[in-house]
């Protein structure tokens, strides 16, 4: 079991999640579809899944990273009309 959730940490997002659907996928077909192993991998993935797409979410733009180091350029002041 402590093999099942593994990852490597330095491994890209993308990487750590292909890593656990595999693990995910064979815990289930050594384990049985019903075993609580097979369940504990997939709320794994699926805890991984939520995680990339909330980092996606939550990712600032070139533009945010520029207004952050230069509030007072033109480009970066906001107005309410």
């Amino acid at each position: 079991m402590s093999k099942l959730l593994e990852t490597n940490n330095t491994a890209p997002l993308g990487q750590q999640l292909q890593s656990m659907l595999e693990q995910a996928r064979s815990a289930c077909s050594n384990n049985g579809e019903l075993s609580s192993e097979c369940a504990v991998a997939w709320d794994a993935v699926e805890e991984m899944q939520a995680a990339s797409s909330d980092r996606r979410l939550h990712q600032k733009t070139n533009f945010d990273r520029y207004c952050e180091e230069r509030p007072d350029a033109l480009e970066c002041r906001i107005y309410d009309v």
